[in-house]
């Protein structure tokens, strides 16, 4: 846990920026996106298609050189199901990925190269995530028509700042 911890210490020390209009090019990522975050919401869409708000904690952490990992646990674990034409993200509760990632910044959208999950069937896809951060907040939500779901993450404070 202290090795984690001190994991996203050194990505956050490097990730703090503010949001600008600079273009990415080559191997730069925009700072805004870099660092960890935790997750304050996750709506996910019921049987009937209403957003519904799912007790769960996570983390969501972006590094300089385009990698990210992301992991959800349900804090009580449900039944999946999974709408039709969807993508299933995670099993029995939990939801664990990595890979890299590339931004558009002028259409507000990142893809996730999945090069590990707990699905596997997710391996060797490209998740395209639509997303808007305002302060110290960010909402991500599948670019997808048939994918409703969305998560609104807080980057974790600056230890440094402190």
């Amino acid at each position: 846990m202290k090795s984690l911890l001190s994991i996203c210490a050194s990505v956050l020390m490097f990730g703090f920026g503010a949001l600008s209009g600079h273009a990415q090019s080559g191997n730069s990522y925009p700072d805004y996106l870099i660092g960890a975050w935790r997750l304050v919401e996750l709506d996910q869409p019921g049987p009937d298609g209403t957003l519904n708000r799912i007790d769960s904690s996570g983390m969501f952490v972006f590094t300089r050189d385009g990698h990210l990992s992301v992991q959800v646990m349900d804090r009580v674990p449900k039944q999946q199901v999974t709408p039709a034409g969807s993508e299933q993200y995670s099993q029995g509760g939990y939801e664990a990925s990595y890979g890299s990632y590339t931004v558009d910044e002028q259409a507000h959208t990142f893809t996730f190269h999945v090069e590990g999950a707990l699905v596997r069937s997710l391996i060797g896809k490209d998740l395209l995530r639509a997303f808007e951060i305002s302060g110290n907040r960010m909402i991500v939500k599948s670019a997808r028509a048939d994918e409703h779901w969305r998560v609104v993450w807080k980057r974790y404070p600056n230890p440094e700042s402190k």
